[in-house]
């Protein structure tokens, strides 16, 4: 990812512009984990013409047709997709919309490409746990969308390359082959970061940590008896400094990637995504492994931390048991339902640096759309894209998702719907470079998965004190040799 991308991205996400459970959406959706039901849209069209066409540009004919999409259920949950999915038939009549809906999508199509019938349009991102996205990838199995990007929008007189948060769409999360061409569609974008309780953070006097030195002496304040969280029974039990989404490690990319531009600049970290050797093997990662270690060991881990799944997690740290708990700002959305302490209220802040004046990151998040290359009806399945890119639909996914698109204008166009917490956490962006993952392609045929050798194999391990820091450097690097072997071998 070019340099002039992020900081362009963090510029138009607070200023005129925008916005992953995602995951970095690749997070688990908040309804039941072992739910594998598949919800179908049978909205009846209503609407005689194309709503939001443009005058100049003739309503294309779908009669008849049907479009088979596939939707990630993540922390945005579902009522936006059953809404714009009922939208897009009443504005194109005779088209009916079959959509599985899930928090394991990935598993439920997977059998579906395998056969070579894929839905004709996924909102499935390339970090979903699954891995579907990547080896549809891997295998060039996306259809190139590059001329939806070069048409004109639905609703006004503008291409949609040009509506796209700048750089965005010249990542390799998009044009994974660095060819030109793009084969992933941007869906939203936002900031990630440490969630936090704004209300205890003013009762108490804390400030926000900047540095890491300030971090762990917060989480020495809570040493204090003054500073126990008191129960519902009137007993007392100490604060934890941190936990996360124990059985999900990778949610901790959100503090790793930052953590490492912040400590040997962009470069560093690109080199990371690249595969380079000696990348993953350094001073100035083990200095930031180092702190994931510290954490463990010198107890400010919230205890039970690692046998937890994401909501678990993240209601713990909602009711007061831990200070922080790392995750993007779907999180609201995502916990709406779930208790929490008196009077909480939704911050965030960015990830520390280990010195004062340190140049800060923040890893955005994104989702992602594509049209596999096999798909039947790629034409709707375009049009489709372009209905999702509308004004309505943006203002919808505010209002019914509280989040925002990664458009220029989907911040301010989504501000009257989205709630204050999710639009102040925007503010992690003043002073910080916004980062995307940038990691290269594998090539065809790989069996590495980057996620379980980065985080799956090791976190837990490190976390637990079964593994070292060194360890962990190890077991990266023995997947980048890997990959960088293919790579040579496929050319």
């Amino acid at each position: 990812m070019k340099k002039t991308m992020s900081t362009l991205l963090a510029v138009m996400l607070l200023g005129v512009g925008l916005l992953g459970c995602g995951n970095s959406n690749n997070k688990p959706a908040a309804s039941n984990e072992s739910d594998s039901t598949k919800a179908t849209s049978t909205a009846q069209a209503t609407s005689t013409t194309n709503a939001g066409k443009t005058k100049e540009e003739p309503a294309k004919d779908f009669d008849n047709k049907e479009l088979s999409i596939a939707v990630f259920q993540g922390g945005y949950g579902a009522d936006y997709w059953n809404e714009i999915v009922s939208k897009f038939e009443s504005a194109y009549p005779g088209v009916k919309v079959n959509m599985t809906i899930n928090p394991k999508v990935g598993e439920v199509i997977r059998p579906q490409i395998v056969a070579g019938n894929p839905p004709d349009f996924l909102s499935v991102t390339d970090t979903e746990q699954s891995g579907i996205v990547l080896s549809l990838i891997k295998e060039k199995g996306l259809l190139d969308i590059s001329d939806v990007f070069e048409s004109k929008a639905l609703d006004k007189e503008e291409t949609l390359k040009d509506m796209i948060l700048p750089g965005m769409l010249d990542s390799t999360r998009f044009q994974p082959y660095q060819d030109g061409k793009t084969y992933l569609a941007p869906f939203n974008a936002g900031p990630m970061g440490l969630i936090y309780n704004k209300t205890l953070f003013a009762e108490k006097g804390w400030s926000v940590p900047e540095t890491w030195e300030e971090f762990f002496a917060l989480g020495d304040e809570l040493n204090k008896e003054e500073n126990y969280l008191v129960n519902a029974d009137g007993t007392k039990t100490k604060r934890a400094l941190f936990t996360y989404q124990g059985i999900y490690p990778d949610y901790l990319e959100e503090i790793l990637y930052p953590a490492i531009a912040s400590a040997g600049g962009k470069e560093t970290l690109d080199k990371v995504f690249a595969y380079e050797e000696g990348s993953f093997k350094n001073d100035t990662i083990k200095k930031v492994l180092d702190i994931f270690y510290k954490i463990s060991k010198d107890g400010y881990l919230m205890d039970g931390t690692v046998a937890l799944n994401h909501t678990q997690s993240q209601t713990d740290m909602m009711m007061g048991k831990a200070l922080f708990i790392v995750n993007g700002n779907w999180m609201e959305n995502e916990m709406k339902d779930s208790p929490r302490e008196n009077g909480f209220e939704f911050g965030m802040t960015t990830v520390p640096v280990f010195n004062k004046g340190d140049q800060k990151y923040v890893l955005s998040s994104y989702e992602q759309f594509s049209i596999p290359a096999k798909a039947k009806n790629p034409e709707l399945a375009k049009e489709f894209l372009k209905f999702l890119y509308t004004d309505e639909s943006v203002k919808l996914f505010a209002e019914k998702a509280n989040g925002a698109y990664a458009l220029n204008d989907a911040k301010e166009l989504s501000k009257p719907f989205l709630t204050k917490g999710v639009y102040d956490m925007f503010e992690a962006y003043n002073g910080s470079i916004s980062i995307l993952q940038g990691w290269q392609s594998l090539p065809k045929g790989s069996k590495v998965s980057v996620v379980t050798e980065m985080f799956k194999n090791t976190v837990t391990p490190v976390m637990t004190g079964q593994m070292t820091t060194d360890q962990w450097m190890d077991n990266v690097e023995k997947a980048f040799a890997q990959i960088r072997k293919e790579k040579a071998a496929s050319k």
